[in-house]
């Protein structure tokens, strides 16, 4: 880790250390200024909340939705949630990994965003949510990435 990101840590830990549950805060702060959690993170939070290192990294790897290894260049989530699997979201994600696996394009499975009734739905960076996504409309949006980036 970094000196910028060891400050960026220890005043994340010091600005949430009080509240009550601060563990995920924390950890949700860090991994959205970091964009994951570094092993490091672990000692210096568990000392910080007067935890053990077990607790830390039992929660940071309970929730799925922690990293611990930065992202690639954009995060791709597609939903597996019922709904969505009745539309096909299986076979979506199973197209998804092979088109990703050599990318550096971090493929996330997530569980529910909110568009069931038009599934399968993705998401890509936390902020463009597409739906009725077939593999050939996922290919086109995973190229367009390539051309923005």
């Amino acid at each position: 880790m970094t000196d910028i990101s060891s400050d960026i840590v220890q005043s994340i830990v010091a600005a949430k250390r009080e509240l009550p549950g601060a563990l995920l805060p924390i950890l949700h702060d860090i991994q959205h200024a970091l964009g994951y959690l570094p092993g490091e993170v672990v000692p210096l939070i568990a000392k910080q909340l007067n935890l053990s290192r077990a607790e830390v990294h039992g929660v940071i790897t309970y929730y799925h939705h922690f990293r611990q290894t930065p992202p690639g260049s954009h995060v791709v989530h597609v939903c597996c949630a019922e709904a969505c699997q009745a539309n096909g979201s299986e076979a979506l994600a199973a197209h998804a990994r092979e088109r990703l696996k050599d990318s550096d394009l971090t493929l996330e499975p997530v569980y529910c965003l909110g568009l069931c009734s038009i599934g399968p739905a993705v998401q890509i960076d936390e902020t463009t949510l597409h739906a009725r996504v077939t593999p050939e409309k996922f290919d086109a949006l995973i190229g367009a990435l390539g051309e923005r980036s």
